[in-house]
């Protein structure tokens, strides 16, 4: 995706700038005949959670059932988790050709959960393949080539696990649309926590994208987060488990779909949030200051660099001044200090 200098940019992890350039790729680059004559013996599961998502679900099942199960058997099973909706998902599903099982139907002896990553996790269970692929259901626009993009890596990079996809996504409103406008929570949230605590992961360049896959005997050996956090700790886990080299990103070009609520998408931030606070407190029991970095790496779109993104680095570190009342006792005390020689004390 990037060409990677023979040094890392100031700010950067030296093992994610090589990560960057090894593991990032262009879907475009993975064709359809070469994914299948790479497949082998290893069977293809792609699960799809939907919540009432009856006026995109149907076209999404349709087109893989066509093109990607009957026409070339690259998929082996297609599933539909129906996470309680109150449309008719469940039925539109079922009818372009889905497999379609509810959440509360998977392992019910399970105390009962709420949220996507709940929904993940039951599709999980329910699926068979040796490679499990997970797909949003509220995708407009989708075409074939998502699935084949991901694949690619996984069935034809030796190494690989893991595989997350990254896209253009315009946010869309009655006045105008923003080609780089979506992905607020990504930007706001999720991306500052990772370049804080995790910088190796720092060349994601779409943390909490909804498309992503692995092999089932290395996703079987994560936790999901019941709700929005999954993604993001998903990332965190397996870089814990099989390392950033297992991982790698696929660039899918746009992705268009429908955008939450401002307050819908603060309810996410906090299920991130508590997300990231929980992995930093099983991986720094007993610190006192976990370690953080000052850099921000981040992702500008650019349309005229044939990648479509221009890495930014910046120094996003924090000083603070000492209560105007301390620095006053202080120097009441102290009159021998000088001014300069105070504000240069920690």
């Amino acid at each position: 995706m990037l060409d990677a200098d023979e040094h890392a940019p100031a700010g950067v992890d030296p093992e994610m700038w090589d990560w960057l350039s090894r593991r990032s790729s262009r879907g475009t680059s993975w064709t359809l005949q070469r994914v299948v004559r790479a497949k082998g013996a290893r069977r293809i599961s792609v699960v799809l959670p939907a919540r009432d998502e009856d006026q995109t679900v149907g076209d999404i099942v349709t087109q893989i059932r066509r093109r990607l199960v009957e026409d070339v058997c690259l998929v082996d099973e297609l599933i539909v988790i129906d996470s309680r909706s109150s449309d008719e998902t469940a039925a539109v599903a079922a009818s372009a050709g889905a497999t379609v099982y509810h959440q509360d139907e998977i392992l019910p002896e399970h105390p009962r959960m709420d949220g996507k990553g709940d929904a993940l996790w039951k599709g999980l269970a329910a699926s068979t393949g040796d490679i499990v692929l997970f797909v949003d259901s509220d995708l407009r626009d989708f075409t074939t080539d998502f699935v084949v993009g991901l694949l690619g890596p996984l069935l034809c990079e030796p190494g690989v696990m893991f595989v997350k996809a990254h896209y253009l996504r315009p946010l869309k409103t009655d006045q105008l649309t923003v080609p780089g406008g979506g992905g607020r929570v990504s930007e706001l949230v999720a991306r500052p926590l990772i370049n804080m605590f995790w910088p190796r992961l720092a060349g994601f360049v779409q943390p909490l994208a909804g498309e992503y896959g692995g092999y089932r005997h290395v996703l079987e050996r994560i936790p999901f987060v019941t709700g929005y956090g999954v993604e993001f700790a998903m990332l965190i886990d397996l870089l814990d488990l099989v390392g950033l080299d297992a991982l790698a990103q696929v660039d899918l070009g746009t992705r268009t779909h429908s955008h939450q609520d401002i307050e819908a998408l603060g309810r996410m931030a906090a299920q991130i949030m508590q997300t990231a606070n929980a992995r930093l407190g099983r991986e720094y029991i007993g610190v006192d200051g976990v370690p953080t970095s000052r850099w921000l790496t981040q992702f500008r779109h650019d349309t005229t660099t044939p990648v479509h993104h221009q890495l930014v680095v910046s120094d996003v570190a924090v000083q603070e001044r000492p209560p105007l009342a301390d620095v006053r006792a202080f120097v009441g005390t102290a009159p021998a200090l000088s001014t300069s020689t105070f504000m240069d004390q920690p």
